[in-house]
């Protein structure tokens, strides 16, 4: 009887959790972070999931760290799993497991190490990104590779897109190299970190829209911070706005020279400053939700120019 405790939250901790399940995996203790009732948690609770299964339930956030390794060691785990948990487990928890600790994260490493993968990927402009299976070291996402699974990265998807196909790629990848894993037949790859990259964690403020920028980069990071992130952020007249979803109008003209947002018909345009053009499609005024087809009748009688950076 394979044993592994595991350190996980959300959607992902979820899914691998069922996975080591599915595939007999002994699972006695997941270690998870307290569900938040204020955080705008648009993901399943791991809790409640490994509750509803038996499995007992421990949250970091308000154990002592000595008294937790102390009751992972009390589990005598074969493995420790890490899937989306939001810290680095330290040495002594790593050592506890006789046959290694591992991690799921969000990129094809050694792309992507670090913090918020999926959004930093659709920001960049990548056409793909994955999951990756990766034993833990002392270093952030830089064990030797036990599997990777690809996903592609279409060119309106959102982080949230992205995610979710990250999350089936996680489940997939993982069901496939349990069996090889637990045979000890797996051939773990050292990582070339030199050949990769490495992003820390993103902010609200980090949404700011710079107009003087691209068509294309303005619309990847609407895309990489669209809700449930906290979306692109900027000033219409002067008034806080989020603009949340937009399409590349590669067949309309700009009207200026210079950053603007302007009407054709009932639609509703922005032009960039490499004078090439996006559709908005979902935007909020004033924290309200706003129909772009109804203020495009506004923008037809006065186009608005935009500023070219807001300050957070």
């Amino acid at each position: 009887m394979t044993r592994a405790v595991v350190f996980g939250y959300g959607e992902i901790g979820i899914r691998c959790l069922a996975t080591l399940l599915a595939r007999g995996i002994t699972v006695p203790l997941v270690v998870t972070h307290e569900d938040d009732p204020t955080e705008n948690r648009w993901f399943n609770s791991l809790a409640e999931f490994s509750r509803e299964r038996d499995i007992q339930v421990m949250t970091a956030d308000s154990t002592d760290a000595t008294q937790l390794t102390e009751h992972v060691a009390s589990e005598n785990p074969d493995f420790i799993f890490s899937f989306y948990y939001r810290r680095m487990l330290t040495p002594s928890l790593l050592a506890l497991a006789r046959r290694g600790a591992l991690n799921m994260h969000g990129s094809l490493l050694p792309k992507y190490r670090g913090r918020a993968p999926i959004n930093w990927a659709v920001l960049n402009g990548e056409s793909q990104t994955g999951a990756t299976l990766h034993y833990m070291t002392e270093k952030p996402d830089a064990g030797a590779i036990v599997a990777q699974r690809a996903v592609p990265i279409l060119p309106d998807d959102t982080a949230l897109d992205v995610f979710r196909k990250v999350c089936g790629a996680a489940e997939s990848l993982l069901y496939d190299a349990l069996p090889r894993l637990l045979d000890g037949a797996i051939e773990a790859v050292g990582q070339d970190l030199a050949n990769g990259s490495y992003f820390g964690a993103r902010r609200p403020e980090d949404g700011t829209i710079d107009w003087s920028q691209p068509a294309q980069r303005v619309h990847d990071l609407v895309r990489a911070v669209a809700p449930p992130f906290p979306g692109a952020r900027t000033t219409l007249d002067g008034r806080p706005t989020r603009i949340l979803r937009t399409l590349r109008a590669s067949q309309i003209a700009s009207i200026a020279t210079e950053p603007l947002a302007f009407a054709r018909g009932d639609r509703c345009y922005v032009s960039c400053g490499d004078g090439r053009v996006l559709r908005i499609l979902e935007m909020e005024i004033d924290g309200d939700s706003v129909d772009p087809a109804r203020f495009s009748q506004r923008l037809a009688r006065r186009p608005v120019p935009l500023p070219l950076r807001v300050a957070p």
